[in-house]
């Protein structure tokens, strides 16, 4: 049974803080590979990424679109199977659950889609939509899941007679903070938020930035939020990953990683954030030639083919990603003191499946 006062619910609160002592998420060797219709090939969206999430923290994954951040966070909830890998949610191994165990876990992980719109049945009212996974989990009676929807949406700044609405009568910023509160209606420890505010105006994603911000502190959530618009990141991570063709290239603390980007392509994707204010003027970086395919990535280093430090060592060696400098790491052979790194602990790697 849920918890419907604010005391009650505080009381949750707590009892999640408490578990909010070290890693929550942990990924290793993460990949999810498409099968090329008519051909042998695959598309490989996730090629070997991994990465922790810290209980309480916000881990931004920030990348050009099609770079495979949306496909890990769906991969980690298993909402896409992933073809190898491993990911534990508090020690315990999601890739390894039954349908039956799997269904539990939900109850501790949600996601925020990118389309608020699309992710909203058109036929079900506002009210009906926030309260099915509470019908899923049975959760509660009918009266007891009417009064925590209008709880949740009160929490998200929308009116409770909302519930009566259809999704087409809202605004875009309005339609995700209803996303946000059908999340948040089982408690959940860690929310997946899949460019959340990409679709929206920027006094918009402002207003739900600071949303998440505030029900994060209110109710000890742990995000991974995805998202290609490096400002928004900024404001809202902890620790940013970035993500280039399927790997993560780069992963620090966020005011480290801004201030002292060390991978060729974060400097670039940096140089392109303006500066509000005219009279100041950033260089920016333009990256010639396109983005390769994950279908074929070059040889060596994927990012080689656009790099303007590359060199002929590059096309050979492909670098993994390494701590340059505590809790700094970097995947490129160019970067100071990258040689004489301590190599990652070994970690263990799921058998080889086929990449269907």
């Amino acid at each position: 049974m849920f918890n419907k006062s604010s005391s009650s619910v505080s009381s949750v609160v707590n009892s999640n803080n408490q578990t909010h002592n070290g890693t929550l998420v942990r990924v290793r060797e993460l990949y999810k590979h498409f099968p090329v219709e008519g051909s042998d090939d695959v598309w490989r969206a996730v090629d070997g990424v991994s990465f922790d999430i810290k209980a309480g923290e916000t881990l931004g994954l920030v990348g050009e679109s099609g770079c495979g951040k949306s496909t890990a966070g769906r991969c980690l909830l298993r909402l896409i199977e992933p073809t190898r890998g491993d990911v534990e949610f508090e020690g315990r191994d999601v890739t390894a659950m039954g349908k039956r165990e799997l269904r539990e876990l939900r109850r501790q992980m949600q996601i925020v889609f990118q389309d608020p719109n699309a992710s909203l049945n058109p036929r079900m009212k506002i009210g009906d939509i926030i309260a099915e996974p509470l019908v899923i989990h049975k959760i509660g009676n009918k009266a007891e899941r009417q009064e925590r929807v209008a709880w949740l949406l009160g929490k998200v700044g929308l009116d409770a007679d909302y519930m009566k609405r259809y999704s087409h009568e809202f605004s875009g910023g309005q339609l995700q903070r209803i996303g946000v509160a059908r999340a948040l209606a089982l408690n959940p420890k860690l929310i997946v938020a899949d460019e959340p505010v990409s679709a929206l105006d920027v006094s918009v994603q402002a207003q739900v930035v600071n949303l998440l911000q505030d029900l994060q502190q209110e109710f000890g959530l742990t995000y991974l939020f995805i998202s290609h618009g490096l400002a928004v990141v900024e404001h809202i991570s902890t620790r940013v990953a970035v993500m280039y063709l399927g790997r993560i290239v780069e992963i620090a603390d966020s005011k480290e990683l801004y201030l002292n980007p060390l991978h060729p392509y974060t400097v670039a994707l940096l140089s392109a954030i303006p500066i509000p204010d005219p009279t100041q003027k950033r260089e920016r970086i333009i990256l010639k030639g396109d983005v390769p395919t994950s279908r074929n990535p070059p040889s060596g280093c994927r990012f080689r083919t656009r790099c303007p430090m590359a060199i002929d060592d590059c096309a050979r060696i492909d670098p993994e990603l390494r701590e340059v400098a505590p809790g700094h790491s970097v995947a490129c052979i160019r970067v100071e003191g990258y040689a004489t790194a301590p190599k990652a602990e070994p970690v263990h790697q799921a058998e080889t499946s086929s990449p269907a």
